[in-house]
């Protein structure tokens, strides 16, 4: 409330003035931002694919350059980079001239924490149609990826090898921004030997290998992936330190006194989850542990990054992102009794179970 002299009177007029609260976008808007979420997984899959943020390590280039170099055409290419400039992927410094930003830094290929095998598993055809077959999964509890290819996840991976091997990466990408949260999170130094099912190619074990000298690692993974592992091993200096295993975890697994599984739970329904889980009950040394890193759904309807991801789950594998209290109840199931869960600084969390 303000006043207002009269030059009549000279008498004081009370006169409203009112300030509109800040509003934002319409709820038409946002929606429609939502719905166009797969243009730009498609616009970072060919940023990622072309190798675009590899190409200006050095510093910004003009489009017409990076057009040439990816042998693309000019304006498309152009209106693709505008469109993730807006986003904060990639940075318009100069007309039609590009330079990287935090986001950006991410899919360079040798730049730590690297996102772009990620972000090109995400946008391949094979993989992207998936997601538009959602509506099967949701009529009938399975995965789209069998009706969409004929076989199931990783029975097509096994016949596809070129595909599989994107997959791979994109799970390696994932493993290097998680592995530094696990391994600040949680005390290894009391277990001697730590089992990683379903490790691929080793590099969170290495990563928590290296942390804790006296601690020596078993790799347990399918044979081609555990043949393709050396090189990894090697290069993380831990390769003698890590025993590798050839084998399926539905048909059992070795012995030792610690076991971590990252983002292999999750893959699967509540029986085959509980089958592994037996299985590593059974293998398990009196005083062992298992450690599952996934992401813990809180209660509530508010947002979080495994309410997203348990739609990749739910048409992809097959399998379940799960709360607490679904944590605790699955483990029951396999004779094991949820101690802890430990949050990390990332979004995922190392779920800590004993024998029941």
């Amino acid at each position: 409330m303000s006043t207002q002299i009269s030059p009549e009177t000279s008498t004081a007029i009370p006169v409203e003035i009112s300030t509109p609260e800040p509003q934002g976008p319409p709820p038409e808007a946002v929606l429609t931002q939502m719905a166009f979420g797969a243009l730009t997984t498609q616009a970072l899959y060919v940023a990622a694919k072309l190798g675009i943020a590899d190409l200006l390590a050095a510093g910004p280039r003009p489009v017409a350059e990076l057009s040439a170099e990816t042998e693309t055409h000019e304006r498309s290419l152009y209106r693709v980079l505008r469109s993730l400039a807006g986003l904060g992927v990639f940075a318009e410094v100069a007309p039609q001239t590009f330079g990287l930003t935090p986001l950006a830094e991410r899919l360079r290929t040798d730049f730590p924490g690297s996102m772009r095998n990620g972000a090109i598993f995400m946008g391949e055809q094979w993989h992207f149609n998936v997601w538009g077959n959602m509506m099967h999964s949701v009529r009938t509890g399975r995965p789209a990826w069998g009706h969409t290819h004929g076989a199931e996840v990783f029975e097509y991976f096994a016949a596809n090898p070129g595909h599989a091997e994107i997959f791979n990466g994109a799970m390696t990408d994932m493993s290097a921004g998680t592995a530094p949260a696990v391994v600040e999170a949680y005390d290894f130094s009391g277990f001697r030997q730590l089992a990683d099912i379903a490790g691929g190619h080793g590099y969170l074990l290495a990563q928590i290998l290296k942390a804790n000298p006296n601690l020596s690692g078993l790799l347990f993974d399918v044979a081609p992936v555990v043949e393709g592992a050396a090189a990894l091993l090697e290069r993380e200096g831990v390769a003698s330190r890590v025993e590798r295993v050839a084998g399926d975890f539905f048909g059992g697994v070795p012995r030792a006194d610690a076991y971590i599984l990252k983002h292999i739970v999750h893959d699967w329904d509540d029986e085959r989850a509980g089958l592994i889980l037996k299985n590593i009950n059974a293998a398990m040394e009196e005083d062992g542990r298992v450690l599952i890193v996934e992401s813990v759904i809180p209660e509530g309807d508010g947002p979080h990054y495994s309410k997203t991801l348990d739609l990749e789950m739910l048409v992809s594998p097959g399998g379940i992102e799960r709360t607490a209290e679904e944590y605790a109840a699955l483990l029951a199931g396999a004779g094991l009794r949820l101690s802890r869960i430990v949050p990390t600084r990332s979004p995922f969390s190392i779920i800590e179970a004993v024998r029941g």
